[in-house]
């Protein structure tokens, strides 16, 4: 059974923390969580959002008290385990990794000691778990980057990544949905919009999915980017049994 402990977050929240360190298990035990939450909902309970550790647990205080939701969800979690996955949804997304995108590719191979084609090999040889989404909407947190790519961050961030930048910030990955300032090592780009406020649903993925990167030419770019802006592309979604 797995334990938690709960904290107040302000006066509509409460926050369920689940551990200290982030981890797959973890991982399951909160996606376990917010399956039991949301198979049964409590009266008031607006929103379920996990984090790398926690679920925050957002609600209308006018129609539930915090006492009264913090016993019920005590008492709906009581025999909680981890949410054992037997198929991963594992959503492709496509990566040009050409000297035009890749602005810091050769910072990320020299510290790597490795090619660029060695760093492109690894950062698209396995499938990342989204541990959670934050920062902008669609911004992805991924697990499980190959140590030998961890690259510290930039010194002095960049005050604008186009939408689409792929990183590398210490031993993270992850793609930029939106134009944004940035300090991560950026060695690709991706047409595809992970964040469309238009597309139902607006986010491609959701936290305990998977993200593969798949390695693409400047000209598969631009097609797929045509594509894109013409609203007919839709992205690649496998699923797989574990």
């Amino acid at each position: 059974m797995a334990q938690f402990s709960i904290t107040i977050a302000g006066d509509s929240a409460i926050n369920l923390v689940f551990g200290t360190t982030i981890s797959p298990e973890t991982n399951g035990v909160i996606r376990g969580a917010v399956q039991t939450l949301e198979a049964d909902p409590i009266p008031g309970v607006i929103e379920l959002v996990p984090t790398f550790c926690s679920l925050m647990v957002l609600y209308d205080s006018l129609v539930i008290g915090v006492d009264e939701l913090c016993e019920r969800v005590r008492g709906k979690l009581r025999n909680l385990t981890s949410c054992a996955q037997t198929v991963k949804r594992i959503v492709k997304i496509p990566v040009c990794y050409d000297e035009e995108f890749a602005l810091d590719m050769d910072t990320v191979a020299t510290h790597a000691q490795l090619t660029p084609e060695e760093v492109i090999a690894l950062h698209t040889g396995h499938d990342y778990l989204i541990d959670m989404l934050g920062f902008l909407p669609g911004f992805a947190y991924l697990g499980g980057l190959d140590e030998r790519l961890h690259t510290p961050r930039l010194a002095t961030p960049r005050t604008r990544l186009e939408a689409g930048s792929v990183g590398i910030g210490g031993a993270q990955t992850g793609v930029y949905p939106l134009p944004s300032p940035g300090g991560w090592q950026i060695i690709g780009r991706t047409p595809v919009r992970p964040y469309d406020p238009d597309r139902n649903p607006p986010i491609l993925y959701a936290a305990g999915d998977y993200m593969r990167f798949v390695p693409i030419s400047k000209s598969e770019y631009f097609a797929i980017d045509a594509q894109v802006q013409a609203g007919t592309y839709v992205c690649d979604v496998v699923l797989e049994e574990v």
